[in-house]
C-alpha cells in the first residue's frame, strides 16, 4: 500500500472493539474491556444488556461504550429502536449503532426511514449515532439514497454492515459511501475485517472507524511487521 503512515497507536484509535455474539458472557465482556483499555481503542461495542457493565469497567479511561439498536435486522418498530437507544444512553452508552430499516428503504419509503432515524438521533441526546446500512443487501443506488437519508437525519456515521449479513465491508462500498457523504462525515467499515492489511485498506478507502473483533491481533501485527504494510 502507498500508504497511510499509521502507527499502531493511531490504528488503534480507529477501532470499535466489538463483541455482539449471543453467547457472550460477563467474563467475555470483561476481557473485551480490558483489551480496549490496554490498547486505547476508540470504543467497545456491545449489546444493550452489557452496556452498564462495560461502562463500569471502562470508567476513568478514554474508551467509549457503544451499543446497538434495531440489531441485527433493522425491521422492528421505530418505537423499539427509540426505546433501545434511550435505555443504552441511560446505562452509560456514548454511541449507538442503529440498523436502518432495509425493507422500508427498498420499498421506496424514504420518509419512513428518515423519520425513524431522526427519532433515534433525538433519543441519543447528542451522543454519536452510526447508521448500519447492511450494504450486502442493497444496490448501489440504494446505498447512495441511504447515505443521503442518514446525513439528513442528523446522525454522525454511515456504517457498512452488522457482521451478521451474507458479507461485510468492501473497499468499493466504503469508497462509494465516502463519495456520497463527503469528506467530513463519519464512515465506519465493519464485517469481515480480520487482518491488518484489510483494516488499513478500509482506512485508505475513506473509513474513519473500523468495527472488528480482532483488533488486538491487527494492531499487534502492525507493530511487529510495519514495513511490510507500507
Amino acid at each position: 500500500m502507498d500508504k497511510l503512515p499509521l502507527s499502531p497507536a493511531q490504528l488503534a484509535s480507529f477501532i470499535d472493539h466489538t463483541l455482539l455474539k449471543a453467547d457472550a458472557t460477563a467474563k467475555d465482556i470483561e476481557k473485551l474491556c480490558g483489551e480496549a483499555r490496554e490498547n486505547n481503542f476508540s470504543s467497545v461495542c456491545v449489546n444493550g444488556s452489557w452496556v452498564a457493565g462495560a461502562h463500569h469497567l471502562l470508567e476513568g479511561s478514554d474508551v467509549k461504550v457503544a451499543s446497538v439498536a434495531g440489531f441485527p435486522l433493522g425491521a422492528m418498530s421505530s418505537d423499539t429502536k427509540r426505546f433501545e437507544t434511550e435505555a443504552a444512553i441511560d446505562d452509560g452508552a456514548q454511541e449507538v449503532d442503529v440498523v436502518l430499516n432495509i425493507g422500508q428503504l427498498k420499498n421506496g419509503n424514504d420518509k419512513y426511514v428518515l423519520r425513524e432515524l431522526i427519532e433515534v438521533v433525538e433519543a441519543a441526546d447528542e451522543r454519536t449515532v452510526k447508521v448500519i446500512l447492511e450494504t450486502c443487501l442493497l444496490t448501489d443506488e440504494e446505498k447512495i439514497r441511504a447515505c443521503r437519508i442518514v446525513v439528513e437525519s442528523g446522525a454522525h456515521f454511515v456504517k457498512t454492515s452488522t457482521g451478521f449479513g451474507a458479507s461485510g465491508a468492501t473497499i468499493a462500498d466504503v469508497k462509494l459511501m465516502r463519495a456520497t457523504v463527503g469528506p467530513k462525515f463519519g464512515v465506519k467499515a465493519s464485517g469481515g475485517i480480520r487482518d491488518t492489511k484489510t483494516a488499513l485498506a478500509m482506512i485508505e478507502a475513506g473509513a474513519t472507524r473500523i468495527g472488528i473483533s480482532a483488533g488486538v491481533a491487527i494492531v499487534k501485527r502492525l507493530a511487529e511487521d510495519k514495513p511490510n504494510f507500507y
